[in-house]
């Protein structure tokens, strides 16, 4: 029902205001958008949505949150790009009691459905050691070996769905993330992942005519990214679905960093000078999603390729960066 609230946990970060934008345009009516971040520094904020703003990582906010609620999508997390996740554990760690919270309090006020984000960084190590990876199935995450700190906590939150609908009856649904991106998403400051990063160093390197890129690690390690459109679309169906196990949600259109820096640099119309910073942070030599599964239970698969949507990203965020940046003004390259 259109008139049902729907609860964004998170809906001050990149997908949660992505998803809110998504659920007002479908016509939803009520829609409350939660988090921890001051209003000003929200990705997207809309004036006919309740907005609140509240320390998910407590009971009695998180009671408050999802009171009245027919649907809660916990989005919230304190995370970022692999060098925040490497060098930032234990905060990572603490998100576990978002999603406890949440979980209980969700059991309280009875709520219908219940979706929780988890992550690919939940995939047993050993099987990520290769950039000619192997598609990682669901089956990957055991035995248990994720990435230390957030993929921990991502893996045990997905087990205490995992109970909370065994033991409570509590619909919960959850879809493991494989590298969302698009515009309106962090691309500097520390906690911005491979995509945007990309983006921002190339477009710096155009506009400051010091034509040189600093990559972390070799460049040949290798991902998969999946557009947010896709990552919306996705996370409504795994939501309303009857698929009560942990799902990829992902593109299979595997590429190294190396290839996603010559997608940027076609899309810039330049070529830069690479330089390796072999002793910084890059995660798992080989990470992608096997799709089987959602495309067999929900027939999902992602509709946007990894250039059009880089080159929507790109877009956006030399417009940002030509706003912030006075004529003239010399830009830095250094990694961020």
């Amino acid at each position: 029902m259109k008139s049902d609230l729907i609860v964004v946990c998170g809906g001050g970060g990149f997908i949660g205001g992505h998803l809110v934008a998504d659920l007002l345009r479908e016509g939803h009516t009520r829609i409350r958008s939660v988090d921890h971040k001051p209003f000003d520094e929200w990705y997207q904020l809309f004036p006919n949505v309740e907005n609140v703003q509240l320390n998910l990582q407590e009971k009695d906010a998180c009671s408050r949150a999802v009171k009245g609620a027919s649907v809660v999508y916990n989005l919230a997390a304190d995370m970022g790009g692999m060098g925040f996740i490497e060098n930032n554990r234990a905060l990572c760690m603490l998100s576990v009691l978002i999603n406890t919270h949440l979980l209980m309090a969700a059991h309280e006020a009875k709520v219908g459905r219940f979706f929780y984000a988890s992550s690919a960084c939940v995939y047993a190590a050993d099987k990520q050691t290769s950039p000619e990876v192997i598609a990682l199935k669901e089956a990957d995450a055991y035995p248990a070996m994720p990435e230390d700190g957030y993929g921990w906590e991502k893996l045990f939150s997905e087990r205490m769905c995992r109970h909370f609908r065994e033991d409570f009856g509590l619909e919960a649904r959850v879809a493991r993330y494989h590298n969302v991106y698009g515009p309106l998403g962090t691309y500097k400051g520390g906690r911005e992942k491979a995509p945007a990063a990309i983006c921002r160093k190339v477009i710096e390197a155009k506009l400051s005519g010091d034509h040189s890129i600093e990559i972390w690690g070799d460049g040949k390690q290798t991902r998969s990214f999946m557009y947010i459109d896709d990552c919306l679309k996705g996370t409504k169906t795994i939501t309303h679905s009857d698929i009560v196990e942990p799902i990829n949600l992902g593109s299979n259109e595997l590429v190294t960093i190396n290839g996603l820096v010559d997608i940027v640099e076609e899309i810039a119309g330049i070529k830069l000078k690479r330089a390796y910073k072999l002793d910084a942070p890059k995660g798992v030599n080989g990470r992608n999603s096997d799709n089987t599964l959602i495309k067999k239970y929900l027939g999902w698969e992602p509709s946007v390729r990894l250039r059009d949507g880089m080159e929507r990203t790109y877009r956006w965020i030399y417009d940002q960066i030509v706003q912030e940046h006075p004529a003239g003004r010399k830009f830095s390259t250094a990694a961020a």
